[in-house]
């Protein structure tokens, strides 16, 4: 493991105002060293009121900013003079990818591309000590390996094989990533994480929807069966990766990022019900009678699951959370911090 200063230097997130965003400059603010700058556009998913205020510390900075300008992400790079720029400014959300893929297309594959060149310009500029301690971190997602059946794991050597608008824009960008680096020598890392959940979590997304849906007493929906599988992470264990991979990983390097927590969404769905009746209970019933089971959406993944061997051994990193430890804590914040989602449900009426 290379040696690279666990804290100091400074490090540019894009996309620091979405869910895996925010949680890592809460962390990079919280650890009190690096010197932080947050550029992100604000879309719908995007919360200021996810991140620590600005005017509480001289090393935190946020600017309202496109990674589709180039102008705008120029600037920004080159007056902050960033040692890892981490890139997480991405639309996410399946289901939107389906009925409006070009948003996807422009901000994951378009967006990418402008950061790629705008960061290949700064970088030349650099002295050569500042050139090989720069790093370009691509954070991606397992969903561009295509779907698995009942056994086996996604890999760093795992083929490409998208499925759906989102994850094939995503897939584009880790080629271009991989392009920059080959072709230009732009010292890049890319990780491939599986689902993520936890505090801060738009509720479009499955975890937290069950949740506030149950709280509402509204219907509770499951695409299909419930039987699809994903391998889930606590967003905390996902930061922990990053900083290892742009710390401690190897430029040109992929990283496979997972907890080995295989859960299908029918049974996330009990579970989450079973800890509501625990900790808020309905009065009557359970809060499990309220799960209905919806048409499937589109080209549904089967299965995801990852092989994190490489970021275990090479990085040393491990997540430090069981789903079940994780699960409670997400729920309990929600139960928590109404003021922070009820806004959101009102945005989306």
């Amino acid at each position: 493991m290379s040696q690279r200063n666990e804290s100091s230097g400074k490090i540019m997130v894009t996309g620091g105002a979405g869910f895996i965003g925010s949680a890592l400059v809460r962390r990079l603010v919280a650890d009190g060293e690096t010197q932080t700058l947050n550029f992100d556009a604000l879309t719908y998913a995007g919360n200021t009121h996810s991140l620590p205020d600005p005017r509480t510390t001289q090393r935190y900075r946020f600017i309202k900013g496109d990674i589709r300008d180039h102008a705008s992400l120029s600037g920004a790079i080159s007056a902050f003079k960033p040692d890892i720029i981490m890139n997480l400014a991405a639309e996410t959300h399946v289901d939107r990818s389906i009925t409006g893929p070009q948003a996807f297309i422009d901000t994951n594959i378009a967006g990418t591309a402008t950061l790629l060149e705008a960061a290949r310009t700064y970088w030349e500029t650099l002295d050569d000590t500042r050139r090989q301690s720069f790093r370009l971190h691509q954070i991606s997602t397992d969903e561009v390996f295509g779907s698995l059946g009942p056994t086996g794991r996604f890999s760093e050597t795992t083929p490409y094989a998208p499925n759906s608008p989102y994850s094939a824009s995503k897939a584009s960008a880790d080629h271009l990533v991989r392009a920059w680096h080959h072709t230009y020598g732009l010292p890049v890392l890319v990780s491939n994480c599986t689902n993520n959940y936890g505090p801060y979590q738009y509720p479009e997304k499955f975890i937290p929807r069950v949740i506030v849906n149950a709280l509402a007493g509204v219907d509770i929906p499951v695409y299909g069966t419930g039987e699809n599988v994903r391998d889930w992470l606590f967003v905390d264990d996902h930061v922990d990766a990053l900083l290892a991979v742009a710390r401690h990983g190897k430029p040109g390097e992929t990283y496979a990022i997972g907890a080995s927590e295989e859960h299908t969404n029918i049974e996330i769905a009990n579970r989450i019900c079973a800890l509501l009746d625990e900790m808020r209970p309905r009065g009557s019933g359970s809060y499990a009678d309220l799960i209905t089971h919806v048409t499937d959406r589109p080209g549904h993944d089967a299965r995801y699951a990852i092989d994190a061997t490489k970021a275990r051994r090479d990085l040393g990193w491990q997540p430090r959370n069981t789903f079940e430890t994780g699960l409670r804590r997400t729920v309990s914040w929600y139960l928590d911090n109404r003021h922070w989602w009820a806004p959101l449900l009102d945005r989306e009426a």
